[in-house]
């Protein structure tokens, strides 16, 4: 199965009753990393399971690879069949920051895995209190199963790689962190502040409306259509903090119809890992 990156509130809510669709809270915040959970507890769209940033969408025991590692294709393996998903089951994850924190990334996982039935819930926990859709409360336990994927390695952008195409000035790379965080004027998150030389400014923000919803597809296409120039999407590779926030670019593009792009997972907490690599300031790439 094959669907489109967004569903509505309205069509989510028409596909809870035939269960087969696996619903995935992905809400979580930075500063306060239990916060997630606990708003799940205290309620979340029916059947939905939880899925912990740190825990669930990461593995920290990987080094050099950024403030959220990306976990193997073992260990994400595994805690899909915790959430008792199978091959072609339709996935939906919702968060309450427009699929930024952290929807758009476990949605990005399962495309890395070649999994197209997957989406996020477009304008999440938000839309679906304000259609005033049924809630409920308490821990979900699913039914466990046994899964293997394997991650499409070619959809990744590793170090090295990177710092060739850079050099041959033959990718177009998109930061998706705030202004001030890629001019480097502020850094609340990493030890220095700026951005990856070459890089442009995609703030993740602008792929949503005054709402948190997405901006319909064809002005999101002309935005990133203006911003990659001569690059075409299969070109693009996208970055943030920590391989989070770039997932919602990804998404924004997808959704606009211009496919193909990928991700520098490490991102920018991963590239000053270290210190010999450079560091630009200022708003040019």
């Amino acid at each position: 199965m094959t669907v489109t990156p967004l569903i509505s509130a309205s069509e989510l809510a028409a596909l809870l009753p035939g269960g087969e669709v696996l619903v995935v809270d992905c809400r979580f915040e930075l500063s306060d990393p239990g916060k997630g959970e606990r708003d799940h507890q205290a309620a979340h769209v029916p059947g939905a399971v939880y899925a912990h940033l740190d825990r669930d969408l990461s593995d920290h025991t990987r080094q050099g690879q950024g403030r959220h590692p990306l976990p193997d294709a073992a260990r994400f393996a595994a805690t899909l069949s915790r959430w008792g998903w199978r091959p072609g089951r339709r996935v939906v994850a919702y968060d309450a920051a427009g699929g930024a924190l952290a929807a758009a990334r476990l949605w990005w996982m399962l495309r890395l895995t070649g999994e197209r039935a997957a989406q996020v819930l477009d304008g999440g926990w938000g839309a679906w209190l304000a259609a005033g859709l049924a809630q409920e409360a308490g821990t979900v336990t699913a039914a466990a199963s046994a899964v293997e994927v394997q991650f499409d390695a070619a959809a990744l952008v590793g170090y090295d790689e990177l710092q060739r195409h850079l050099a041959a000035r033959d990718i177009c790379l998109l930061d998706a962190r705030g202004p001030s965080r890629f001019r480097g004027d502020e850094e609340p998150l990493d030890r220095v502040g700026g951005h990856i030389p070459g890089a442009r400014n995609r703030p993740f923000a602008d792929n949503l409306d005054g709402n948190g919803r997405f901006k319909p597809a064809d002005q999101l296409r002309r935005e990133f259509t203006a911003l990659l120039g001569p690059h075409a999407a299969g070109a693009v590779v996208h970055s943030c903090g920590s391989g989070v926030t770039a997932c919602h670019n990804l998404l924004a593009m997808e959704y606009a119809g211009l496919t193909g792009s990928r991700v520098f997972a490490p991102s920018w907490s991963g590239w000053i890992s270290d210190p010999a690599r450079p560091v630009a300031t200022g708003d040019a790439g």
